[in-house]
């Protein structure tokens, strides 16, 4: 699906082992520590924070490690969401599958096609293939085996696997049985679509696989693991830095977990319809286009519709939201020193009040009151003499606002607060919002 209009960005197929190598550099260079071949054995939470025993596989040393707070990111079978009696609800076990990576020359299988994924339906197999660009190489997911699913065996897929068995699957899977191919890796794994029970616990939260374990149809795994850490981060950090309070940390579980309940459904429904309908469909949601799963849901707490509303539905067309409370705040191109930017090249690092072209006011009112708050807010006027150029005349219409109007942007591009009245570009209006977003009883 195309995002055009929607991002500044496209869309790039990109496969794990290649993506988690430029994460890694990244979070490196930003002063991140990462260790390998390390396992928490044990952890303890405390009035003031959180204390943690870390053992090095390696050598077998321990450390201690204390903090204020713990994300555990420690995927679908989370030691430490299960040692907080934190359970699982869902459609639980649905397959236990192998991911095969291979080499093998595909490419003169593929001309004339430009897909991200392909379905594999016979009477060996059922399941996908993801190949790079070239061709060269790729993975198969096998889901079932045989040509009765309904068997409860034909789920058990894992079993008894062996490089003979995975190539079997390969050449059935390819439909060339002459080509030459190189089963590289053979990694068990169990398709499950579940959820947590809440995704914090006092000091501990749980992100990623933790959180929620979704089958990979539809490809909302990844994607939603990064929406955890992109709205925990910035909450924790303002905590951490005082300009929060610390009930803002409760926004993260009322505004995650809906939307990992929402996923949870969607991708049980693409399995089931699109991989094994003979095992029953009657539970299936009604199917949502994928554009709208990715950034068009919507979030309800404290931390967001302040003064505001987040009514509408918990996930829509993103075309459709137009700056709505709660919702991703829309891209835009503007320029800002004749460069071509993007509303969301705005927004990340604090909060943001972004203005209409009659929106002057309200950069007093910021300034005021970023005073007020001891707290870092940017103001950006889109339009008017000294505004920023709407290149594409866009604005107005994506945020639904007025020309004195305004939105609060949150630093993970949500929007917070609007309003349309000129009346409201006051510092004490704006303290009033930002202290209840955050949680604040000093505003």
């Amino acid at each position: 699906v195309g995002v055009d209009n929607r991002s500044p960005t496209g869309r790039l197929f990109i496969d794990q082992d290649v993506l988690e190598p430029l994460l890694r550099e990244r979070a490196q260079a930003l002063g991140a520590i990462l260790r390998y071949r390390t396992e928490m054995t044990q952890f303890a939470q405390q009035r003031e924070g959180v204390r943690a025993v870390v053992r090095n596989l390696e050598t077998g040393d321990e450390d201690e490690v204390t903090a204020k707070y713990m994300v555990a990111a420690d995927g679908n079978r989370s030691r430490v969401r299960n040692s907080l009696g934190i359970d699982m609800h869902g459609y639980g076990l649905l397959s236990k599958s192998v991911t095969i990576y291979f080499e093998a020359d595909c490419a003169p299988l593929l001309k004339g096609r430009d897909s991200g994924v392909f379905y594999v339906h016979n009477s060996t197999l059922r399941g996908f293939f993801r190949l790079n660009r070239a061709g060269q190489k790729g993975f198969l997911a096998v889901n079932t085996v045989g040509e009765d699913v309904t068997r409860d065996d034909a789920v058990n897929v894992s079993e008894g696997m062996d490089e003979e068995r995975a190539l079997t699957l390969l050449r059935a899977a390819i439909g060339a049985p002459e080509l030459p191919m190189t089963v590289r890796q053979i990694v068990p794994w169990d398709a499950e679509a579940n959820v947590a029970s809440r995704f914090s616990q006092g000091r501990v939260f749980l992100a990623g696989d933790a959180a929620h374990v979704v089958p990979p149809n539809g490809g909302f795994g990844g994607n939603t693991g990064v929406q955890d850490a992109h709205n925990l981060a910035w909450k924790l950090a303002m905590v951490l830095k005082g300009q929060a309070g610390p009930k803002l940390l409760d926004s993260y579980d009322e505004e995650r977990r809906p939307v990992g309940e929402l996923t949870i459904e969607q991708a049980y429904g693409r399995y089931s319809t699109r991989v094994v309908p003979e095992r029953g469909t009657q539970n299936v949601k009604p199917i949502i286009d994928d554009l709208s799963i990715e950034i068009g849901y919507r979030y309800r707490s404290g931390a967001i519709a302040a003064g505001g509303s987040a009514e509408g539905s918990l996930c829509e067309h993103p075309d459709a939201l137009r700056g709505a409370v709660g919702t991703r705040a829309p891209h835009v191109v503007l320029k800002r020193a004749g460069e071509r930017i993007s509303t969301l090249d705005l927004f990340g690092t604090s909060f943001v009040v972004l203005a209409g072209a009659a929106g002057a006011p309200w950069a007093t009112a910021v300034d005021h009151a970023a005073k007020a708050l001891s707290l870092p807010i940017a103001f950006w006027q889109v339009g008017g003499e000294r505004g920023l150029a709407d290149v594409e005349g866009r604005f107005p219409d994506a945020y639904a606002l007025e020309p004195a109007g305004a939105v609060l942007v949150r630093p993970d591009s949500f929007v917070a607060w609007r309003t349309n009245d000129p009346a409201d570009a006051t510092a004490p209006t704006l303290v009033r919002i930002l202290s209840a977003v955050l949680s604040r009883t000093d505003g």
